[in-house]
């Protein structure tokens, strides 16, 4: 038996499984079922897994074939149970699943829920939230490229890391490249590596990010903000599936799936000849796109409580929890730097925090400040939107750029403030406001 107390939570249900394990936070999940249940279980521990790739889990089963064993290991279980067995058998194997994570914790390792790994898990079980981790197992277990699209601070590398996790390709690297952060000049080198010799300074043979991620995945992140010439060179790559190395005139195969990720208007900029036709069509296989924070809502108490729980696992950290005037205030902000900039928040007021509970008066003076202005957004954001309007002469295209949103954004906003042209009939004749017959005047 078990010489360790541990409260235990029973779920009704398989599928409730998931929901339930995001609540709790558990050390350890126990599935028992019956052989015809064999292909639930296994979907819900790819749920798990999906939600947290270091959870435990430990399979009980009377029924169970070999082939849901075998399946079962492959998922990732730590150890499967056949009848008959006894609860020194199942004590065991949670003994040993709570001295693995033991040790992974006094090693120093990161798991899966810390602050420092905040990168490891897509937190929320908003509506949005659950269909796209639905959908990321989905495109997991293709090969085909990924094109992820989002705000910034939405979780772009979350959503790769999750899909390279539960592919195919998943023990091979998982290799990130944030193409924004290199320099024109050096990004040729860095991607296809170069040759002993072939310039000043390279006194070894170095292999490219891409030939690094042989057999895994590649992440490049913000691939809209590649020159022209490097969007030629990664476009030859990806077509070829094979790159030579700065120096050398001897081609090296690829093997290697690719995710890439932005957080412009790639349609913007491939009518202002800032982004290739033929790459963005390269890329654009399958299309994710991440929502905002503030189209998810209900995420943002659920986001804190990760935090926060993250936070106090830190040495010498109390932190503290916040009042119900500031989450009534935190849930009507609209996040521009979304995910990011809730964490940042957290990690601010974990260290000017002088109670137990933050109230609105003790968050930060700057985060205060946008707060207030949140009341005055609507008439301004309007004004913003009719201003860029009549400046780009009503080229949505333009007109997002002046606004630095997506079209589908500019979109969003000219339907949330009613501001339409009436050159299209079917709005005006079917929608309830009123508008005039001439285009809206600032």
């Amino acid at each position: 038996m078990l010489s360790t107390q541990c409260a235990v939570h029973e779920s009704a249900r398989i599928s409730d499984l998931p929901a339930d394990a995001q609540r709790l936070q558990p050390a350890v999940v126990i599935i028992g079922f019956a052989g015809a249940e064999s292909h639930d279980v296994l979907a819900t521990i790819d749920r798990l897994h999906a939600m947290d790739r270091r959870l435990s889990v430990v399979v009980a089963t009377a029924t169970g074939s070999e082939d849901t064993a075998v399946a079962a290991l492959r998922a990732g279980v730590k150890d499967y149970l056949r009848d008959p067995f006894d609860a020194d058998a199942l004590g065991a194997a949670v003994r040993h699943c709570l001295a693995s994570a033991e040790s992974r914790r006094h090693s120093g390792e990161p798991s899966a829920g810390s602050g420092d790994a905040g990168r490891s898990r897509l937190i929320g079980s908003s509506r949005p939230m659950r269909a796209l981790g639905d959908y990321l197992l989905q495109v997991a277990q293709s090969d085909a490229t990924v094109l992820i699209t989002g705000e910034t601070g939405t979780g772009k590398e979350l959503a790769a890391e999750r899909i390279h996790e539960h592919s195919a390709r998943r023990n091979g690297r998982f290799v990130s490249v944030n193409c924004a952060a290199i320099p024109d000049s050096l990004l040729e080198s860095e991607l296809f590596g170069y040759e002993m010799g072939a310039f000043t300074g390279a006194v070894r043979a170095r292999q490219g990010m891409l030939q690094l991620a042989h057999r895994g995945t590649i992440f490049l992140d913000e691939v809209g903000d590649l020159a022209l010439q490097a969007q030629a060179k990664l476009l030859r790559a990806i077509e070829t599936r094979e790159v030579y190395r700065l120096g050398s005139t001897r081609p090296e195969k690829l093997d290697v799936r690719i995710v890439a990720a932005t957080n412009q208007d790639l349609d913007t900029a491939l009518d202002a000849g800032r982004f290739r036709k033929d790459l963005y069509f390269r890329l654009n296989v399958t299309r994710i796109h991440l929502p905002p924070l503030r189209e998810r809502r209900s995420d943002i108490v659920p986001l804190l409580e990760h935090y926060l729980r993250a936070l106090n696992r830190r040495p010498r950290a109390a932190a503290p929890g916040f009042s119900a005037a500031a989450i009534g205030a935190l849930q009507r902000y609209d996040w521009p730097g979304n995910v990011r900039e809730l964490k940042n928040l957290v990690e601010a007021v974990l260290v000017s925090a002088r109670t137990d509970c933050v109230d609105v008066a003790d968050l930060p003076e700057d985060f205060r400040r946008r707060l207030h202005q949140v009341r005055d957004l609507p008439s301004a954001e309007r004004r913003r939107l009719l201003d860029a309007l009549l400046e780009a002469k009503w080229n949505k295209s333009k007109a997002a750029t002046l606004l630095r949103c997506s079209r589908m954004t500019l979109y969003r906003k000219m339907a949330k403030y009613s501001v339409v042209t009436s050159d299209d009939p079917h709005l005006v004749s079917h929608s309830p406001v009123t508008r005039s017959r001439h285009k809206p005047r600032a």
